[in-house]
């Protein structure tokens, strides 16, 4: 019994049991299909619970989430694009996560909020080469347009960002006294 426990770490050491479990999903399509499914039917089911667009109606909701996540992969766009930039994403999330660790050895978020917006900062800029990474790797922005105008798209998101950070730090807002009303009493 000693030996088959033995073999059982080494082939799980190497690979073995939990690398060939992910190939068998992997092949049946479990990756491609069943979890991007999976998403796109939770977010839009959320998005229509949330907006209540259709009152409190689970089935119609359910309904429509279904649709939408079959039809989004009819083609293969979501599958490649999913399989694109979970990786990615999972990459800068995990140098985020190293990044605020060492922060947090030397600063307390409580007293620096310079510390913050600069950890914002760099999840942001973190996003944006994420963006640009899936996106040339599917050929999105290999077209005319894209190549022509690029610096355009640069400067129109810099004024928008710059735009809402002055819009948005203004002066503080005033509170509203709450509205009582009298509905024929």
């Amino acid at each position: 019994m000693f030996v088959h426990i033995l073999s059982l770490q080494f082939a799980g050491f190497f690979g073995g049991d939990i690398g060939n479990l992910l190939a068998t999903w992997e092949q049946a399509g479990v990756f491609s299909y069943v979890l991007p499914f999976l998403l796109i039917f939770a977010v839009v089911f959320g998005i229509l619970m949330k907006i209540k667009v259709f009152g409190e109606n689970r089935g119609i909701n359910a309904v429509i989430a279904l649709v939408v996540g079959l039809l989004s992969l009819q083609f293969q766009l979501v599958p490649v694009f999913f399989s694109e930039i979970f990786p990615q994403l999972g990459v800068g999330l995990s140098v985020l996560l190293a990044l605020i660790i060492l922060t947090g050895l030397f600063f307390s978020s409580e007293e620096n909020k310079v510390v913050n917006y600069l950890l914002l900062a760099v999840a942001v800029i973190i996003f944006l080469i994420v963006i640009y990474n899936t996106a040339t790797n599917l050929g999105f922005y290999s077209g005319y347009w894209w190549s022509a105008n690029w610096q355009w798209v640069i400067l129109v998101a810099a004024v928008i960002g710059i735009l809402a950070a002055v819009i948005t730090s203004g002066a503080p807002k005033k509170e509203m006294p709450p509205i009582k009303l009298n509905w024929g009493k």
